[in-house]
């Protein structure tokens, strides 16, 4: 099977791709496991899972794996410079290199990465003849062998497809086509009787015989599998006539079939979105090389490219507060985007992390990219404060020279970002608008990150305030904001001037800070504002 399609049926959060050399069609023919204590192990066209070697201990074994003409090789990775070491020695060798994450078993990979291989052995030797209709024709089909009524049903019960009939339905078969799933009494007596646990081991036709008791006629039914993975389950419902010595014969070819419908439609409705969005955020962290992920995504890695990040800003008024109206609107926003960036830039990638969607935009004319970016980011946004009841914000990165630097423009519309959440009224920003603000931010980051370079003074004045009830910290920020304008300071926080400098003066008092020196004024004017921060956040 292809790379790609092995990638498509285990990805995250198994692993990470880390490295593609040769691209994603490369052929995977089978999944072994290497020990380092071994000689070999690995052969053409393997994927090597490399135990007990995590990694730049694994480089060695993983040149080994590539110079046996191993399509791929899994490894652990737990550190940034780790992955870039195995990184540069899979590219030196022309192997894929997929990071495995710390918390994840070797045999349940390992399960997965077979699974996946039996699921492309399934349908490259299924005869699919001309049975490869949509699933309610195989439905039909199956109920014109048989003589009874069909239906296909997922692993969760749901019903995905059925036969037309005008025989007479029985209780279980009419409330599972109305609600698309079984009953849950129904489902209940079957898992009792074992029906389901039959199902899910191999070929076996079951048999349940009628309980006219309970309205069910009699049935049969048989599990649809992709090697050992269940995907489904046929059932045949009797109707008037018995069903036919053919039944069960029909429902075995029937299940695996069906097992190629359910393969295939996994993977294009579904799966191979996903995996170009892992592909963005590999990009986006720094996880992968840019010349990997190019080909897939169909864009040259040596042209301009930028990421553009985009957030919701739910309004108070909008009356907001159930978590899924927000997932909602996230999720609106998140197609609203992706209709744009495909409009401007057919390899336009679009992904979602955390509260954030990201953007990339590859392929850029190498003059005025800056411009006409922010112009569709404008557009986005303006569409979006069209459609949703939230305010929708956009950090927009730096043009960087090509895909290999996509984490580089990623980080600073990050920065930027942060920066517009104390800026309500600015929709769209690059570094350029908002240089200041994303520098005050990281510096007061830093500072809160090194609990050695906190003022213990300050800590004693807002504790005071705390105690007492008294306003001085939140003056004196004030006063340090208005460049020590008495009047300006004292009509923005509504008192006195008097009252003013009298709180100032007790806050020196207190705290024993020098506002005569400019260095000492500078400190405590990034402390209080740092307090602040901390404040708000809470």
């Amino acid at each position: 099977m292809p790379l790609r399609q092995l990638l498509i049926a285990v990805g995250e959060p198994l692993v990470d791709v880390l490295a593609a050399p040769a691209g994603f069609d490369v052929e995977v023919g089978d999944v072994v496991i290497v020990d380092p204590e071994e000689d070999s192990g690995a052969g053409a066209g393997d994927l090597v899972l490399i135990i007990g070697a995590r990694g730049r201990s694994a480089v060695r074994l993983v040149r080994r794996a590539a110079r046996a003409s191993a399509s791929a090789v899994a490894v652990k990775v737990d550190a940034e410079q780790d992955a870039r070491a195995l990184r540069e020695a899979a590219i030196d060798e022309g192997v894929a290199l997929l990071g495995v994450r710390p918390g994840v078993r070797w045999e349940q990979l390992e399960s997965f990465a077979r699974s996946a291989v039996d699921n492309a052995r399934v349908a490259g030797e299924g005869d699919v003849g001309e049975a490869l209709g949509d699933l309610f024709s195989l439905a039909q089909t199956v109920a014109a062998i048989t003589d009874g009524i069909v239906s296909i049903e997922d692993t969760a019960n749901r019903v995905l497809a059925y036969s037309r009939s005008d025989d007479e339905v029985d209780e279980l078969r009419r409330l599972s086509i109305l609600g698309r799933r079984g009953p849950e009494s129904y489902l209940a007596m079957l898992r009792e009787w074992g029906v389901y646990r039959r199902l899910r081991h191999g070929e076996e036709v079951v048999h349940v015989e009628e309980r006219p008791e309970l309205g069910i006629r009699r049935r049969m039914a048989v599990g649809i599998h992709a090697g050992s993975q269940p995907l489904g389950t046929i059932w045949v419902q009797e109707g008037a006539r018995p069903l036919s010595e053919r039944t069960e014969r029909a429902l075995v070819g029937a299940a695996r079939v069906a097992a190629l419908h359910l393969i295939r439609q996994r993977t294009e409705t579904t799966m191979g979105p996903r995996f170009r969005e892992n592909l963005l955020t590999g990009l986006l962290e720094n996880r992968i090389d840019g010349q990997s992920a190019a080909a897939n995504i169909g864009a040259d890695p040596h042209r301009p490219v930028v990421v553009v990040v985009l957030t919701l800003r739910p309004r108070e008024q909008a009356g907001m507060s159930n978590r899924s109206e927000i997932e909602l609107e996230r999720a609106e926003m998140t197609s609203l985007i992706s209709v744009h960036a495909a409009a401007y830039r057919r390899s336009a990638l679009v992904t979602t992390i955390g509260s954030r969607v990201y953007v990339l935009l590859p392929d850029l004319p190498e003059r005025q990219a800056t411009t006409a970016v922010a112009t569709l980011t404008q557009e986005i946004v303006t569409a979006a404060r069209g459609h949703l009841r939230s305010r929708v914000q956009a950090g927009i990165g730096s043009v960087v020279p090509g895909l290999e630097e996509v984490a580089v423009s990623r980080s600073e519309a990050d920065r930027i970002l942060d920066a517009l959440g104390h800026d309500p009224g600015t929709e769209v920003a690059t570094i350029a608008d908002v240089r200041s603000r994303v520098l005050l931010s990281e510096v007061l980051t830093t500072l809160g990150d090194n609990e050695r370079m906190r003022d213990p003074r300050l800590a004693l004045l807002r504790a005071h305030d705390r105690d007492n009830g008294t306003e001085f910290t939140r003056s004196l920020l004030c006063y340090l904001e208005s460049f020590g304008d008495v009047r300006a300071a004292s009509l923005t926080l509504h008192v006195h001037p008097n009252t003013l400098r009298y709180r100032v003066r007790r806050a020196v008092e207190i705290s024993g800070v020098d506002l005569d020196d400019p260095a000492e004024r500078l400190s405590v004017h990034l402390q209080l504002l740092l307090a602040r921060r901390e404040s708000t956040r809470r």
